[in-house]
């Protein structure tokens, strides 16, 4: 800085103390060349338009192929199964072909909840029906078979224990069970629920056990230094190790509890999906037959993916 600019500065009050330097700066370098100056940028609309245009149509035509493989082979798929029901229908005159059934349909869920008896109600009160003995004899099951389960991954006496009885009965089909259902209760009501109780317990019980038994040993080692009491060993460290494990367990047993509803139903009578089958064979009309068999499988594939998204946002490795 030039000796003219330090004294100007000197006498120049702070305020303008800022000025003052910026004129010293140039008076210091006169013969410095000015910067080049940059070219004035596109207009930010123009900007962005180029770039979308850029980096859109590759992610566009990305989204569009994934979209596709998500959708044509399952549409192939269904489109498969209507030729061949046609096929057969077209041989066979006793088997209503799709669009019979679609017919039919539409009639039977134009008022699925009428009620005219006890014997004679719409197919939406026997999903229901169905739904709640599965919901009642799978909550029991619950209750009785994950906290069984802890028990058995937790203490090798329990599962030595209960070993040779779980093997012994897990075999067993649910609907040998039925008649002992009956003879207890004395209802097909509560007999029908009791099948579901079974057939849901035992994948709770196996799979809760084998997650306990696969939680590493260190965590225990640090509980047990650490002076924890069981119960704290239990919500703490047991119980998110073992969630995804009983979701599973969970999962399996109802799929396996909505199965089994409509054999017992078939067998027990009232008002269910099972039963409803059973009457509309009776009563000759294959056509509500299929699309009961539709229903049923809608319905357990509904509960089946409300069990895996619980699964997903209860995993903790998936976080």
């Amino acid at each position: 800085m030039s000796a003219i600019a330090l004294k100007l500065v000197e006498a120049l009050p702070v305020a303008e103390v800022a000025e003052a330097e910026t004129f010293a700066s140039v008076t210091a370098t006169p013969t410095q060349a000015p910067a080049p100056v940059a070219a004035a940028p596109a207009h930010p609309a123009a900007a962005a338009h180029a770039e979308s245009g850029k980096g859109s149509g590759g992610t566009g035509d990305t989204r569009w192929r994934d979209r596709m493989r998500a959708i044509i082979p399952p549409l192939f798929g269904i489109a498969l199964l209507i030729g061949l029901w046609s096929l057969v229908a077209a041989k066979n005159a006793s088997i209503p072909g799709p669009l019979v059934t679609w017919d039919a349909a539409v009639k039977l869920f134009a008022d699925p909840f009428y009620s005219n008896g006890p014997n004679d109600q719409g197919i939406g009160w026997n999903i229901l029906s169905s739904l709640k003995r599965v919901g009642i004899g799978f909550g029991f099951a619950a209750l009785v078979g994950i906290p069984l389960g802890f028990l058995i991954g937790r203490f090798e006496f329990m599962s030595r224990m209960l070993d040779p009885i779980i093997s012994l009965l897990r075999p067993v089909s649910p609907l040998a069970w039925l008649p002992i259902g009956l003879l207890v209760f004395q209802k097909a009501d509560p007999a029908a629920t009791w099948t579901i109780f079974i057939c849901s317990i035992w994948p709770m019980i196996l799979n809760t056990a084998q997650g306990v038994q696969r939680v590493p040993q260190d965590y225990l080692n640090v509980a047990r230094v650490l002076g924890l009491p069981e119960s704290k060993v239990v919500s703490k460290i047991l119980f998110p190790a073992v969630l995804p494990y009983m979701l599973t367990g969970i999962r399996l047993s109802i799929g396996t509890a909505w199965l089994v509803i409509v054999a017992a139903e078939m067998l027990t009578g009232g008002v269910g999906i099972g039963f409803w089958v059973w009457d509309e064979w009776n009563n000759l009309k294959v056509e509500h037959i299929i699309v009961a068999i539709f229903v049923i499988g809608i319905v357990g594939l509904l509960l089946e993916h409300l069990l895996l998204w619980l699964a997903k946002r209860f995993t903790y490795e998936s976080r």
